[in-house]
């Protein structure tokens, strides 16, 4: 995924596994970790000519808000998960909550595409926001 959401433009097969230097993978394994990804929904795929190009169905922010949101679903209190995450939050990150949740309560998206060190507001997928319940999640 990394390498997908890296690069601005789809990629075929072979330009990911190229990619992938640091590992020694067969282009068959590349092609099947692709292909289950596509089944998943987390990437997209298109035809040229008779490869496939690949791209990311969501972007890294998006992808890791509903990361957060699943493991949310896992505790039996969510207040105090969201609580303890609060509480566990740089000055920053609790500053970009807090805009996140002001843009919400005042129409916005709450979706931030600046900051720092990936920690760019409560971005995420169908109206999520972090504000309780799931939201619009599929």
């Amino acid at each position: 995924m990394e390498v997908l959401w890296e690069s601005p433009d789809p990629m075929t097969v072979r330009q990911v596994g190229g990619c992938l230097t640091d590992r020694d993978l067969a282009h068959t394994t590349v092609m099947t970790v692709l292909d289950r990804l596509a089944k998943k929904g987390f990437v997209r795929r298109q035809r040229a000519g008779r490869a496939w190009r690949y791209r990311p169905a969501e972007s890294r922010e998006a992808y890791v808000a509903e990361l957060m949101l699943t493991a949310l679903d896992q505790t039996g209190d969510r207040q105090a998960a969201l609580t303890r995450f609060a509480r566990s939050v740089s000055g920053a990150e609790a500053d970009a909550l807090r805009a996140a949740l002001e843009a919400l309560s005042l129409g916005g998206t709450g979706i931030s595409t600046g900051g720092t060190g990936g920690t760019s507001g409560t971005s995420g997928t169908s109206g999520t926001g972090g504000t309780g319940g799931t939201g619009g999640r599929t």
